[in-house]
């Protein structure tokens, strides 16, 4: 078993040390991940349900608003 994941450690290591291409790809990625996961959500989403819902309430909030539509 050791030996199997050595092995498939070092060709995905290979394969992204010599990537030229590829670095630039998952760069622009990872820079997307953040803008919809972090800069999304602090200028968008702040906390809709926190402000209409008291505390432990939440989940009948959001039920409630499913089966409403």
């Amino acid at each position: 078993m050791t030996k199997w994941l050595r092995n498939v450690w070092h060709l995905y290591y290979d394969g992204f040390r010599s990537m030229t291409l590829g670095r630039t790809l998952w760069a622009v990625i990872f820079v997307k991940l953040f803008v919809i996961f972090v800069v999304l959500k602090l200028f968008f989403f702040r906390g809709y349900i926190r402000e209409h819902v008291h505390e432990g309430g939440e989940a009948d909030f959001v039920a409630s608003k499913l089966l409403d539509n």
